[in-house]
Parts: C-alpha cells; structure tokens; sequence
C-alpha cells in the first residue's frame, strides 16, 4: 500500500508585545509610510526579551497538538526551520523538543531562511512516504529576528516581527502530498545576512560593538527574485505534479510584501482571492510566515477539504522552494 504525507493540523503563536508602524514615524519619518504602502506591514510583534526562538516554536506545537488532539510523545520527528536559532549549535529543535516534551522524537534542523518552511513540508513528506515506522512529523518555522537587529536604528527593522507556525502531517493512503521545487542561487549569499558569529568572522568584541554579530541588509536582490522566481516555482508545481494552475485553491507566499503577491497571481493568470496574506496584521515574520498565515487560512475557513494548496518561501541566501498539497 503506497503511503502519502497528509497535512492534519496546524497551529500558531503571535507573542505579545506589539511594535505599530506609528513609533517607527519618529524615528526614520516618512518613509516608513512608503514602506507601509508597497508591503502592506501596518505592525508586528515582539516576544518578551528574555524569550529565545524555542520558546515561540514550543507555543506554536503546542496549538497544533490542541488542534489535532494528540501529545508531544506522539511525534516521531520534529523538523524545525529558522535562521534566528537559539545556537550556533546546538541545533534549536533539539531545544523544542526537550521543552515540549516530545520524549520520542528525533529531530533536526532546516537552516534556508524563508524557503525552510516548504522545505520542511517537502522532508517531510518523504520521510513519511519511506519509513513505515514513522507516523507523525512536525514541521515548525520559527522566527525571533528582532533580538538579532537594531530596532533604534536599522530602518529594515520595519520587517521584522515574531512568530511562529506549525503543521504535523501523517501517513495515508490517499494523496496528500503532490509536488515539490526547489531552486537557490548562492552568488547573492553577502546581501541580506548575520556575518560575524561563524567561522567566516568568529564574533569579537569589535565586530559585536559594530553591529556585524546583527542582521545586516547590505545589498539590494533584484525584484526579479520574487517576481519572476515565485512564478517559475508556481509553474514548477504544476508541471511536477501534473495540474493546471487553475486547479489550485489556495496559494501562501512569502509574507514580505503583498504587492508582490499581487503582481505573481496576475502574471500567473489566479485571481487574488486564491492568495491569503497576514503581513498586514502580524509584520514580516520571516522563517515562520508562510505556516503562520497557513494556519490563519485555515483558521477562516479558506481552506477545505479536498483543497489544493501551493506554498513558495524564498529566503535570503537565496533560497526558493514550493509544496503542494491536497487537504485531507
């Protein structure tokens, strides 16, 4: 009997402390209001600073084991995707699982920027779809990059808010899982980044007092990128998994900008409605943005059974990847 991964549940958590457009004005002026307009980010939220990615990631399992009825021991993997982790190394979803308690599961990493949360679904998948033994997964894309940016000073802290979202999928005998994608291209790796802290510059006190141990945008990508990218990997779906475009019921996109999600479903020829985007309520929530407004789908009813769903994250690096799948 063939075995096919099935997304069954899915969960979020939105931390507390909320960050609005309105106290960027004072700092930066009114660019931040252009900045409003071309994204559609109007706000974003912060968790409590003595907070680290893992704790996000654990609020965010929990709600799904809520939403699905089943315990932390249940799981058989965890797949966490995040590039604000707790560590260098350890990796944080050996973190997330020790806090979760998911005393069974092993677990590891998906380090691809925004691309990590299909990335995950995609492992998943496979690893579903291969080992008999294996019956639950959970993939979490988690992200805490304001305590790794300069909120006083970095004008691009405007895109940065705290969240995480969470899926766990299972093994049926009906087709859940229908296509992968995968592209990246490495040339644009000293764009947007973190560059002092690894082995390329161990962080020191001088690199650390001159903010280079922080999230730095230092050169413009090409809007191609996400422009033109999301619909090759739309396409790619569809050529992959054998199915029109027009066959697809819901789309999640990277919640960066939401006149970019406009301009991808015109040129693909999809009317908006098939599009769902949370950015203007919750900011840009990187690594964890694509699961987060997955669930709030959901959550609205604008996913149902039987409904296709196409995911592409493109992150940083550049990382771009695509998901689809057909809810159970």
């Amino acid at each position: 009997m063939s075995r096919y991964a099935t997304i069954i549940g899915t969960g979020r958590y939105i931390p507390p402390i909320e960050r609005p457009n309105s106290e960027m004005l004072p700092k930066f002026g009114e660019v931040i209001s252009k900045f409003e307009a071309s994204t559609g980010i109007k706000t974003r939220w912060f968790a409590p600073e003595d907070w680290a990615t893992s704790d996000l990631a654990v609020e965010a399992a929990r709600d799904a084991l809520a939403k699905t009825g089943l315990k932390p021991e249940d799981l058989d993997m965890i797949i966490l995707g995040t590039d604000s982790p707790d560590y260098i190394t350890p990796a944080t979803s050996v973190v997330v699982q020790h806090k979760l308690g998911a005393t069974k599961a092993g677990t590891f990493d998906v380090g691809c920027a925004c691309a990590s949360f299909p990335t995950g679904l995609n492992i998943a998948a496979g690893l579903i779809a291969t080992n008999p033994s294996m019956k639950y997964v959970m993939v979490i894309g988690a992200y805490m990059m304001h305590k790794l940016s300069d909120w006083n000073n970095d004008l691009m802290s405007f895109f940065y808010g705290d969240g995480a979202g969470a899926a766990i999928l299972t093994a049926s005998d009906k087709p859940g899982f229908v296509a992968s994608t995968f592209f990246a291209d490495g040339s644009y790796h000293k764009h947007w980044g973190i560059y002092s802290g690894g082995t390329y510059e161990p962080a020191t006190p001088e690199s650390v007092a001159a903010g280079r141990a922080q999230v730095r945008f230092v050169t413009p990508f090409p809007a191609t990128v996400n422009n033109e990218g999301w619909v090759l990997r739309m396409r790619e779906l569809a050529e992959k998994g054998k199915f029109d475009l027009n066959d697809i019921d819901m789309t999640i996109f990277t919640q960066v900008r939401l006149n970019t999600i406009q301009l991808v479903m015109e040129t693909l020829g999809l009317p908006i409605e098939k599009a769902h985007w949370v950015m203007d309520k919750w900011g840009y929530t990187g690594s964890a943005c694509l699961p987060m407004c997955f669930d709030d789908a959901r959550e609205q009813g604008r996913i149902k059974s039987g409904d296709l769903v196409a995911f592409v994250g493109s992150g940083v690096g550049y990382n771009q990847a695509g998901s689809a799948f057909i809810m159970p």
